[in-house]
């Protein structure tokens, strides 16, 4: 009874959420849309959660699944209830600064070209950015954890460099290069190079002792004890600073496109907030959420698939 109970919290909360939707009219004060893009949204979350619903009672991993997250999307649309109350039906909000719910899906809607558009934008200059700072974190990292004599030079640089915010070398950085959309690069591969730099080192340093030992003592060489054994072992504190990364560079992608880009999420936010379009910027920050949650989702599939020794220590 307690299970089924996890499984319909959900229904039961998209019910009333739906029927609050229907009843009671919107403020008079919160600009109209065509359609009521906030129910349809509703509509679309229930359809297919009954569809894992109805799946979950002949599949168990499906229905382990309904039962952990269902009270957790009842929450969720118990609170998207009331934000829709607050702000939709009663306006007790400034109406400016909080639009209606359907205000903020229209957005998808009306807004999708540019945001598709904004997105491929962001996602190529992410994927650069990202890429450069891996590659150059994950090569420094691997030089200081197996040589101590870089190890003495590069760390004070570490501890100097990388806890400052990518973001606070901007000024610097914008008259360095000759666009914003190169100035966008570096501070996204400068606050990936740290976490990445900093855990593949604390990762290498931290292999036990024996590991080489046994190498050495099967006639393992350098280059075999650095790519078979030192890193391996490393992996998962260097996944756990690609973790880091991701999210260091997510902040820094909206900040850095914020400067002279001319697209983007980033760009997009600014944008809409400088013409006091507040429902677009909500839009845009519930965009990038998803966006950043299925990237790290993606990470620890990957991360799982690698190391399955470990998989479920880390959840996501």
């Amino acid at each position: 009874m307690l299970k089924l109970s996890k499984k319909i919290s959900f229904i039961i909360s998209l019910l009333f959420a739906v029927l609050i939707d229907v009843l009671i009219p919107n403020s008079d004060l919160q600009p109209a849309t065509d359609k009521p893009y906030f129910r349809y949204f509703l509509f679309i979350l229930g359809g297919i959660y009954v569809v894992f619903f109805i799946i979950s009672f002949i599949n168990k991993k499906v229905s382990e699944k309904i039962e952990a997250i269902g009270p957790l999307l009842a929450g969720a649309v118990l609170l998207l209830n009331i934000i829709n109350i607050v702000c939709s039906k009663y306006s007790l909000l400034p109406v400016l600064f909080f639009p209606s719910l359907d205000r903020v899906f229209a957005v998808f809607i009306n807004d999708r070209e540019l945001l598709i558009k904004c997105v491929i934008s962001s996602g190529k200059l992410l994927i650069i950015g990202f890429a450069i700072g891996a590659i150059i974190g994950f090569t420094t990292g691997i030089c200081v954890g197996f040589n101590k004599k870089i190890a003495y030079w590069v760390n004070p640089l570490t501890k100097v460099i990388g806890p400052i915010p990518a973001t606070s070398w901007s000024p610097l950085v914008l008259s360095l290069f000759s666009t914003s959309y190169q100035a966008a690069i570096f501070m996204i591969a400068l606050a990936v190079w740290f976490p990445i730099t900093v855990m593949t080192s604390n990762g290498i340093q931290n292999v036990q002792q024996t590991y080489f030992e046994v190498a050495d003592t099967l006639g393992a060489n350098k280059f075999y004890k650095i790519f078979k054994v030192g890193i391996p072992a490393a992996l998962p504190s260097v996944f756990l600073g690609v973790f880091y990364a991701t999210t260091g560079s997510f902040i820094t992608l909206v900040t850095a496109e914020m400067f002279g880009c001319k697209s983007g999420i980033g760009w997009y936010l600014n944008w809409q907030k400088s013409m006091m379009l507040y429902a677009n910027v909500y839009a845009g920050l519930i965009l990038l959420a998803v966006l950043c949650n299925l990237i790290i989702t993606l990470l620890f599939r990957i991360k799982d698939r690698l190391l399955e020794w470990q998989k479920g220590v880390i959840k996501w």
